[in-house]
């Protein structure tokens, strides 16, 4: 949709994630994801936009408002802001830790996996591309495609920090705030993760923020309403860059 509009878009996986190296001395804290972007992006000819979702938009919030401040032209947050609702963390973390190291007999397992964890969406089949997202190892079961150790850094660090809903009070919150640049949140309407109060918190830290409310989509707003999301993100690219950006 972007490229269609005269964009050029890099689809990035984050360590750990996807078709991406996993890291063998299991650094997966926030500033190791926020390095990766600033790398990233000193390598592009032009400041990119950023768009990150979940992890990927906090990454983003260390990357521009700690790591190296003016990495970036404009950042968007898609369903994430420095202060989370306890219950929705805690969900998003049980579904990712659940198979993490077992695995899967099937795709069709996970797909049923996926539909128990949104059941608002019509069940998902194994045929419609699900198996992109799993790798299928020598043991003969499919395994989700991040590395498990990454899962067992964010169980530690909620240990010690509490449940992983309170960055708003501390680093990513004061990095939030250092924000200079154009920002764009996005939360998803029935999101469990990102309240209205953490909307207003937000906004709070980061006032010149524009900001888009996508209406019955949770915190996977892009699978829920994809062309609401799609309309939104163009929307703040054009008035904010004309085309004359990479996303």
């Amino acid at each position: 949709m972007l490229a269609r509009h005269g964009f050029r878009a890099i689809a990035l996986d984050l360590r750990g994630h996807g078709d991406s190296a996993w890291a063998d001395d299991g650094a997966y804290d926030i500033v190791d994801f926020a390095g990766d972007l600033v790398a990233i992006a000193g390598s592009l000819d032009r400041k990119p936009a950023l768009i990150g979702a979940s992890l990927g938009g906090l990454a983003g919030i260390m990357a521009e408002g700690e790591v190296a401040p003016g990495s970036f032209a404009s950042l968007t947050l898609v369903d994430i802001t420095p202060q989370m609702e306890a219950g929705g963390v805690t969900r998003v973390v049980g579904f990712m830790a659940a198979h993490a190291r077992e695995g899967f007999a099937s795709p069709d397992e996970a797909a049923r996996v996926i539909s128990e964890y949104l059941p608002h969406r019509p069940s998902r089949k194994a045929s419609s591309g699900l198996a992109h997202y799993l790798r299928l190892k020598p043991d003969g079961r499919y395994y989700w495609h991040w590395d498990p150790a990454f899962i067992d850094g964010i169980m530690r660090r909620n240990a010690e920090r509490g449940d992983g809903s309170d960055y708003g009070r501390g680093e990513l919150g004061e990095a939030a705030a250092r924000l200079a640049l154009p920002v764009h949140l996005i939360r998803g309407g029935s999101s469990d993760l990102v309240s209205p109060e953490a909307v207003a918190h937000f906004r709070a830290l980061v006032p010149h923020a524009a900001y888009s409310d996508i209406a019955d989509a949770t915190h996977m707003v892009v699978g829920d309403q994809n062309d609401a999301f799609g309309d939104a993100i163009l929307d703040f690219l054009m008035r904010t860059h004309g085309t004359e950006i990479a996303a």
